[in-house]
């Protein structure tokens, strides 16, 4: 008798950490970091550059770190500068974000 193939289960990802000292919120997977690096000024967060490692391309992780990066923008009542063109296209495509605009 043969066993029924079971269906596989997603890898958890971690959770997304905003790590103040080197100005970044992070996102770990299979070992690999990827970060959304930022500035502040004042009341807004200016986000400079976002780094996804190539093995962890086209897995929602990206998405995932930016949109964790403006809901903790949003909790803290700033607005965003999105100097990184991922950023920039992630709100695009998300309206909801919008309103965080500077």
């Amino acid at each position: 008798m043969r066993e029924a193939a079971r269906p596989m289960q997603a890898q958890p990802m971690e959770s997304v950490i905003d790590n103040k000292a080197e100005a970044e919120f992070e996102l770990v997977v299979s070992g690999k970091r990827a970060v959304a690096a930022y500035q502040m000024e004042g009341d807004t967060i200016v986000f400079t550059h976002t780094i996804v490692p190539k093995a962890l391309e086209g897995r929602g992780v990206g998405s995932k770190l930016i949109r964790a990066a403006l809901d903790s923008a949003r909790d803290r009542g700033l607005k965003v500068i999105p100097q990184c063109p991922f950023v920039a296209a992630f709100i695009e495509k998300h309206p909801e974000y919008r309103a965080l605009l500077r």
